[in-house]
């Protein structure tokens, strides 16, 4: 499977159709990861890089449309609602909340194809994630998820690389200890994230109590403050 097929995330509860969809989408060219609530879609989002999100609305749970808003707010990826709610409001709401593109079920296949096409067309200028990231002394490699001194590697646990790579995507932005641990390392457990976090700043940090890069963000979570 080549690299440089788009990923995709389908999101629907429908275990047939998800399957249907992950297989039609496979046979033209795209990756697929499927998820079938909010829930798992937040872990996915967490782990992997996506270039589209195709998205039903009616979930158990949260909405799709919950994980459109919070989506349209971080501006990660398009998002192409699937919903059998198909009245002019309910269209209308969907792009409202920052949805890129809605399709009524039931829906022809190709012409889902086309609008994921369009979609990834319309959006050939968006910078790629910075894949490596400095602070201090140190360089964190995305790509290969180590971490420099200089020249010399720092050893770092699973854990501790869930962690950094959660924050090092959004370098300068504050993320949540909850988003943070959605990881599969940290199993939802927020303290997990804070137990990490006080390992993690004794391998970087000059002055553990007093980080200057890996700063707390009261009442939020963490932010990695890249030089």
């Amino acid at each position: 499977m080549s690299d440089l097929e788009p990923h995709l995330l389908v999101v629907d509860d429908d275990t047939r159709l998800r399957e249907l969809l992950r297989r039609y989408l496979c046979e033209n060219g795209f990756r697929i990861t499927t998820a079938a609530d909010v829930a798992e879609a937040r872990r996915h989002l967490a782990s992997f890089a996506f270039d589209l999100i195709v998205l039903d609305v009616m979930l158990p749970g949260e909405s799709g449309l919950d994980l459109t808003r919070d989506l349209q707010r971080e501006r990660r990826m398009p998002v192409l609602l699937l919903t059998a709610m198909a009245e002019p409001e309910d269209r209308v709401n969907g792009l409202e909340q920052g949805a890129d593109d809605y399709l009524s079920k039931p829906f022809e296949p190709r012409e889902l194809v086309l609008r994921i096409r369009n979609l990834l067309q319309r959006r050939p200028t968006i910078e790629a994630p910075k894949r490596e990231i400095s602070f201090g002394g140190c360089r964190f490699d995305l790509a290969r998820s180590e971490l420099f001194r200089g020249s010399e590697p720092i050893h770092l646990t699973a854990a501790e690389t869930a962690l950094l790579t959660g924050l090092a995507e959004r370098a300068g932005a504050a993320v949540s200890r909850e988003e943070l641990s959605l990881s599969a390392q940290f199993s939802g457990n927020v303290r997990n994230v804070d137990v990490q976090m006080t390992r993690l700043r004794r391998k970087i940090e000059r002055d553990p109590r007093f980080p200057r890069y890996l700063q707390t963000v009261r009442g939020t979570g963490y932010v990695l403050k890249p030089d």
